[in-house]
């Protein structure tokens, strides 16, 4: 779903092409290799986007000695759609890596209802770490295994907590921003 929101919120701007795209994505920041983005995966969300009604082919340009480019623009249908689109994202999101893609758009969003997703996960997330402190105390472990239990436990609850401070500095920053 990220990779659409990209695509959407590109083709805003302005008609583009899949390649371009791709390699807009490798500059300044890796974020291709790190998602494992091929050109493939780029296509492949481009027809599954124009399926959708949501973006369209508009031109073909022809360059000699080169691939043709197909050119797209978004539709009526995919401008009314991006914003839920990344509302979808952060209600179903998991950690903070799942957000980045619609970090980079909130300006398509009410940033309002983007905080009041990210407080309810961010409710959600308390309850779960203070079930995991209970589950922790209430572990009976022999010798053996005692060091493996604390490192899991230490793993998990740095893990947690780092998530919950990354939401809670996005959720400080959009409140500022709303001001």
């Amino acid at each position: 779903m990220s990779i659409q929101i990209y695509i959407l919120s590109k083709l805003i701007e302005g008609n583009n092409y899949p390649y371009k795209l791709k390699k807009e994505l490798s500059e300044p920041f890796p974020f291709d290799k790190i998602g494992n983005l091929t050109i493939s995966k780029i296509y492949y969300h481009f027809e599954s986007l124009s399926k959708q009604g949501f973006i369209e082919p508009v031109e073909v340009i022809k360059e000699e000695n080169r691939p043709d480019k197909q050119l797209f623009a978004i539709t009526e249908k995919g401008r009314e759609n991006l914003p839920q689109k990344i509302y979808s994202l952060f209600e179903k999101s998991n950690t903070v890596i799942d957000l980045i893609a619609g970090l980079f758009f909130l300006r398509f969003v009410d940033k309002s209802r983007i905080v009041r997703i990210l407080e309810s996960k961010l409710d959600d997330m308390t309850r779960k770490l203070d079930k995991l402190k209970l589950v922790y105390e209430q572990i009976k472990v022999d010798d053996e295994r005692a060091l493996m239990i604390e490192i899991t436990n230490d793993f998990l609850m740095d893990k947690f907590n780092s998530e919950v401070v990354a939401i809670q500095r996005i959720v400080e920053k959009l409140k500022e921003e709303i001001k």
